[in-house]
């Protein structure tokens, strides 16, 4: 290995001005060996650059050649694989980890610990040595000047130290002084032992003579000891200073620290003011409430404006501190107990003054509106005031009271009221049933007047207005209920009672009045012109007109008012339940907790149901009027009643309006299929006279008018299917009861009764122009033409009798087989025959048939159908008819014998016309 080295250094690294400290041959590992050295190498310039050199042997093997380099500085591990075991195996990590496998272990070590060495001497930047033992990374021994020949030291470090290592290189000096050796002793080359004997010689008389040298140097030793030893009492007197310097250092580092341990004291105490400071200002920040608010609280005019902004104001703010999140621990300070104890008084007591106040503004409002509504209607109990003339005034006056300004006055509080419903929802639950209860007996007075005013308008009497002067009207009475209801508004339920006595007076004034409108007799449609059915449908569309907004209205406040816009999901704890017509309303919940609910949608139609409750069964009263008045009403009822359910339902499906609305609908609904089933039945039970002719049926009649009536209402109507499937099941009632009169006719003929009303019903079809009826009107058409037909042939019958009967055989004989041209000279049917026929059918006798049966046939005809120009017509061309078909046998018959018919076809024409102007 050291042949190699040095070959190495004088082919390779010598010419590149370099130094080769260690080499280790090496093979890559995992793959096939193909040897090769790395070297460790430092350059003789400065600066000096220290690189691990890869050297290949060529492929001919008679030299090495250099493969790459890397500098030292670029190496980041080493990586020795075992730092107990001897493993040849080591890993370098420049920019990529390269792995090797040494000839022998201790090459390895060698040449890890050199590189080592290398890292320690020349670079800044420490290499990271991996699984290497501590025996290898020993301190790079040091060389000075003086053991280094100058000549060395100038030509390769410049000065500077070097690294020792097994070989170096001898500098031109030493190969001199070698050779001069050398020369002075001429075995030196031959015989080296000798040469070495020599040297050792002269090693040991220089040894003698340095020790003596040293011997001869004993007094210089001895005073040198003499220096050393006053240097150690100098020394021990050093120590003593440092002794006392120490403990003085002590006492200091002891105050220093109490000082140090008093400064942190001090930091955290500092620390703990400022967390405290911290913490108590944000408990004044959050936790306290302005004087202002808390008189606002106390004593804020909830009446005025600017007080109940004030009351909202503080109320929020009181609010806010109520919910401030506290932070661990806060709960358990006394202060904040007592301000929290301190809220809750506030908040107490302000919504007990605000849920009193809320409750009192409530009967004003109530009050004011019973005054309105009584003086609105108090001139009905005024003796002897004109009763038509009223009547006639308050029809006109067909609206419901505006109870905007109500809300308007109230829409005021309405922050207030979410304050309450989130502060105290019990006292919320309690104004909402109040509100509830006053409204619903104001709504159900002003409601029932209104309705009670449409009936007595749609009737037209004034026979039932009398009894609303039976009703308590005078405003002593007023202010009797209404003192009542002050007295008891601290509480939240006391005006209930009152309201109640006040309520029952005049419902059951109302209910006795409603029946009695209803317990009129029924009116039949003919009593009734179009104009007095266009007056109830007005009528109808302004009660519904009138109702809608008032719904309406009312809704928006409640959602407004009451803050249920959104929906809200809180558990609360119900007590007790109360019904309210078809929904549950929770009556008491726990103080402060809101209750459970699926929408708070559904908590507004709850409201509605409870506050308009009367509207439903009004409705349907005024329905059950007009029903009575006219059966035919249910078509206009049911057109506006859609229409209204249709235009509720575009804005909310769910709302109480639609769903009241709905309701009714369903009521409508059934009447007009009642009126249609009532239609059928009729013509079923019409029973015709038997002395008497039938004509137009009534119940035809009747189709025509319900439809023409029913084309006017439903045009572009949402109900038009309804219609429709009405129009057929009439229709084909009207269809099978004719034809079944039509049977039963004993004085006018079936035909004539068919032809009449079919007729009349094809006519009505066509100028009506109904889609769905198309079918039915070519039926009728073909009815009509089949039955006109039969009855020509039925009456016109055989006017020339015994020609008809001659031409008869004439036919049967031919059909015998006879031919034509020889039927003449059969004997009963030769020429002679057939004049002494011809003769006793004169144009006078003919003449005198047709006025007989022109007579017959006008006796069977009404006069409304006016269709007695129409059949004698049709008569007129069959007897045309006949008299070209006897023609045509004569001629066939009897050709060249000159015998015709004593009256032409011009005479008949005259006859027919001349009969007809006669009558």
């Amino acid at each position: 290995m050291t042949a190699i080295k040095h070959a190495l250094q004088r082919d390779i690294f010598t010419p590149n001005d370099e130094r080769l400290l260690s080499i280790v041959n090496v093979c890559k590992a995992g793959k096939k060996k193909k040897n090769c050295f790395l070297c460790a190498t430092v350059t003789t310039e400065r600066p000096v650059q220290v690189n691990v050199v890869k050297v290949k042997k060529s492929d001919k093997g008679d030299f090495y050649k250099r493969q790459i380099a890397w500098a030292l500085r670029d190496l980041a591990v080493v990586d020795a694989k075992d730092a107990i075991k001897e493993n040849p195996e080591f890993d370098l990590h420049f920019e990529k980890i390269y792995k090797w496998v040494a000839s022998s272990t201790a090459e390895k070590n060698a040449f890890i610990s050199c590189i080592w060495k290398l890292n320690q001497r020349y670079l800044r930047k420490k290499i990271d040595f991996v699984n290497v033992s501590s025996q290898l990374l020993e301190e790079l021994p040091k060389v000075t000047e003086e053991s280094v020949p100058s000549g060395e030291n100038q030509s390769v470090t410049g000065g500077d130290e070097e690294t020792v290592d097994e070989y170096q290189e001898l500098n031109a000096r030493e190969e001199q002084d070698i050779e001069i050796m050398m020369e002075g002793c001429e075995y030196a080359i031959s015989n080296a032992e000798a040469f070495a004997e020599k040297l050792s010689r002269e090693l040991q008389v220089l040894d003698g003579a340095n020790i003596q040298s040293i011997m001869a140097s004993e007094k210089q030793v001895n005073i040198l000891m003499k220096l050393l030893d006053e240097a150690l009492k100098e020394v021990d007197q050093i120590e003593l200073k440092l002794s006392s310097y120490e403990e003085m250092l002590q006492s200091v580092k002891e105050q220093m620290d109490q000082i140090s341990e008093s400064n942190h004291l001090i930091h955290l105490s500092n620390t703990n003011n400022v967390k405290l400071l911290s913490e108590i200002e944000f408990l004044v920040n959050h936790m306290d409430l302005a004087k202002g608010h808390i008189k606002a609280l106390q004593e804020g005019d909830l009446a005025s404006s600017r007080g109940i902004e004030a009351c909202t104001n503080a109320a929020d703010a009181l609010l806010q501190c109520m919910n401030v999140a506290l932070r661990p621990g806060h709960d358990m300070l006394y202060a904040v107990k007592q301000q929290q104890q301190r809220f809750g008084d506030l908040r107490e007591q302000f919504a007990r003054r605000l849920a009193s106040h809320l409750n009192n503004v409530f009967v004003q409002q109530f009050t004011q509106a019973l005054l309105q509504l009584y003086s609105r209607s108090n001139f009905l109990s005024v003796p002897g005031h004109d009763q038509s003339s009223t009547l006639a005034q308050h029809s006109i006056e067909l609206t419901l009271p505006n109870h905007h300004p109500f809300h308007r006055d109230l829409l005021r509080y309405a922050k207030l009221m979410e304050w309450l419903k989130s502060t105290d929802y019990g006292k919320y639950e309690g104004l909402t049933k109040n509100y509830m209860d006053y409204l619903s007996r104001l709504y159900e007075r002003e409601i029932k007047d209104f309705f009670e005013v449409a009936k007595i308008k749609m009737t037209g009497t004034t026979k039932e207005s009398k009894k609303f002067a039976t009703l308590p009207r005078k405003e002593s009475a007023v202010k009797q209920e209404t003192e009542s209801l002050h007295g008891s508004s601290g509480k939240l339920t006391g005006s209930t009672s009152s309201l109640n006595k006040l309520s029952v007076q005049s419902s059951g004034s109302r209910r006795s009045q409603s029946s009695s409108l209803l317990d009129m007799g029924n009116m039949s449609a003919s009593d009734l012109d179009v104009a007095d059915r266009t007056k109830f449908d007005k009528i109808f569309e302004q009660v519904l007109s009138e109702l809608e907004p008032l719904c309406l209205a009312e809704q928006d406040f409640i959602s407004k008012f009451f803050k249920l816009q959104q929906h809200q999901n809180i558990p609360g704890t119900m007590t007790e339940t109360e019904e309210l017509d078809g929904g549950m309303l929770s009556r008491q919940y726990s103080s402060g907790v809101l209750p459970s609910i699926s929408s708070e949608k559904d908590m507004i139609r709850q409201m509605m149901i409870k506050i308009f409750r009367c509207i439903e069964p009004e409705l349907n009263n005024l329905i059950a009027l007009g029903d009575k008045i006219d059966s035919f009403n249910s078509l206009y009822m049911l057109v506006k009643m859609s229409h209204h359910v249709w235009t509720a339902q575009n804005v909310d499906p769910a709302s109480f309006l639609s769903t009241t609305l709905g309701n009714v609908l369903v009521t409508v609904k059934r009447n007009f299929d009642k009126c249609i089933s009532n239609q059928i039945r009729q013509m079923e039970e019409v029973k015709i006279s038997k002395k008497s002719k039938v004509g137009i049926l009534p119940f035809v009649a009747e189709f025509e008018e319900f439809a023409g009536l029913a084309e006017s209402i439903f045009k572009n109507a949402e109900r038009r299917g309804d219609l429709d499937k009405a129009y057929i099941k009439l229709i084909r009632g009207v269809f099978v009861n004719v034809e079944k009169v039509a049977n039963e006719s004993q004085k006018t003929p079936r035909d004539v009764v068919m032809m009449e009303n079919f007729h009349h019903i094809f006519a009505t079809l066509s100028r009506l122009k109904i889609s769905c009826l198309e079918a039915e009107k070519k039926e009728a058409k073909q009815k009509y033409t089949d039955h006109l037909q039969s009855y020509v042939i039925y009456s016109l019958g055989q006017p020339l009798e015994k020609l008809n009967h001659f031409f008869e055989g004439v036919e049967a004989r031919v059909a015998q087989g006879i031919r034509e041209e020889e039927v003449s000279y059969q004997l009963a049917f030769n020429k002679q025959e057939l004049r002494k026929v011809i003769k006793e059918y004169p144009g006078k006798e003919v003449k005198k048939g047709l006025d007989n049966l022109y007579k017959k046939v006008d006796k069977h005809l009404c006069e409304e159908e006016n269709l007695l120009q129409v059949v004698w017509h049709s008569m007129q061309d069959e007897f045309i008819r006949q008299y070209k078909h006897f023609e045509g046998l004569i001629a066939r018959c009897y050709p060249g014998s000159g015998v015709t018919m004593e009256f032409t076809i011009q005479d008949i024409l005259d006859y027919c016309s001349s009969i007809a102007q006669s009558h």
